[in-house]
């Protein structure tokens, strides 16, 4: 039986926001500064685990409706292919490559293929991190 905790599921409303929120920007750092998929995953992993704890598993489940384990399985899937399509391109595994691009409101935006890569990293991070959690919630 829950008790109603109104203040802390409105507390959450915002941290969560402010967690997911920093997770994005080290996400983006990552390349020129410390931050990356790694980090990045963790940090959104637990904003996803503190909604976890304040509403029970089942509501945000249905607002969510991820099955963790495909989500790192996609992670590692796009971060091997990263690598695997450099091979196919004739450089060595996990080669990356930039590049300038014009964008028709925000102009022109260095873009590089370790974002896939980290992507991927994140991806994995969040799936593997959630998945343990929800399984060591379910032992009783």
């Amino acid at each position: 039986m829950r008790i109603n905790d109104v203040i802390l599921r409105t507390v959450v409303r915002v941290v969560v926001f402010i967690i997911l929120t920093l997770g994005v920007s080290l996400f983006f750092s990552g390349h020129h500064a410390p931050g990356g998929g790694f980090i990045g995953g963790l940090v959104l992993a637990s904003g996803v685990i503190l909604l976890f704890i304040t509403y029970d598993i089942e509501t945000v489940q249905k607002k969510m409706p991820f099955d963790f384990k495909k989500v790192a399985a996609l992670g590692v899937l796009i971060a091997v292919g990263t690598g695997l399509v450099s091979i196919y391109f004739d450089f060595p595994f996990l080669s990356h490559t930039d590049g300038y691009f014009q964008f028709p409101f925000i102009g022109e935006k260095h873009l590089t293929t370790v974002i896939l890569f980290e992507a991927g990293v994140a991806l994995t991070v969040i799936g593997t991190i959630v998945t343990m959690i929800l399984s060591i919630s379910e032992d009783e």
